[in-house]
């Protein structure tokens, strides 16, 4: 069913899309973190450039690069976006703001990650309480993030237990579910405080360097198609690395605490 949503989707856009309109990849965090309210209208207003987004995770998000399917993708996953880049997905990786994965789990916090060393301290002790552990299962940037976190903990979350749930759906949706479960999960920080439904959940663990979280822009290659807009690409590019741009981004704050850091360089 998601693949022949996309599918018309996709076909939508390609009835409907105008010279000024350009189709973007991003994830659900991204999504999630309220910024794109901000930012699609000063697009439109300084640039006259539409921009429509589908919001999908990390993973789905450069299939659809690879396919020539968008004009560019906004994810957070150095790694696999190196690689697309590299195969000639991609023409470049422009990294545009970060900001921070947190673990999140009950105020009770029964595996004590709140006294924590590191990341990898909390999940080894998440794993050794068996406590209820919310993973998005979804090939995202967050995803792909808590793997390496358990792994580097010496852990293999292909062999945990019932006690580990992944969900394959997106960060809003995980976050719900740890909500209605009391259990612990990894989110991105601007995800969570965005999150309404925080019920007994509590952020619990941040600040290990490895939690750090990069978003990058991925203009898609041209050659994939005819159709794909670099031009608008590009021109999406200099306005989100524009002062602009930062402004907005280092400005975007919810309850006085900030959901992303602008670092583009010019």
């Amino acid at each position: 069913m998601k693949r022949l949503l996309t599918a018309v989707t996709l076909l939508l856009w390609a009835q409907t899309a105008s010279a000024d309109e350009m189709r973007m990849a991003v994830t659900t965090s991204f999504d999630n973190s309220g910024l794109a309210d901000v930012l699609l209208p000063a697009i439109k207003a300084d640039v006259d450039l539409d921009v429509r987004l589908l919001v999908v995770g990390t993973g789905q998000a450069l299939r659809l690069g690879e396919a020539g399917d968008v004009d560019a993708v906004l994810v957070h996953s150095k790694a696999a976006e190196e690689k697309f880049v590299a195969e000639g997905h991609g023409t470049h990786r422009r990294e545009i703001m970060y900001n921070d994965f947190v673990f999140v789990g009950p105020n009770a916090d029964p595996a004590e990650i709140a006294g924590a060393t590191s990341a990898a301290d909390a999940v080894q002790r998440i794993e050794g309480v068996k406590a209820s552990f919310v993973s998005r299962g979804d090939d995202s940037g967050t995803h792909k993030a808590e793997k390496k976190i358990w792994a580097g903990a010496g852990l293999d979350s292909a062999a945990f237990g019932d006690w580990y749930r992944p969900v394959g759906a997106g960060m809003g949706a995980a976050l719900n579910t740890a909500a209605g479960m009391n259990a612990y999960i990894l989110a991105d920080r601007a995800s969570w405080l965005n999150f309404g439904n925080k019920a007994d959940l509590a952020l619990l663990y941040s600040g290990d360097p490895a939690l750090f979280n990069q978003y990058a822009l991925l203009p898609v290659n041209p050659d994939k198609n005819a159709n794909i807009r670099n031009d608008l690409a590009m021109k999406l590019e200099g306005w989100l690395t524009s002062p602009r741009a930062a402004e907005l981004i280092n400005g975007y704050k919810i309850n006085g605490q900030p959901l992303f850091v602008f670092n583009a360089t010019p």
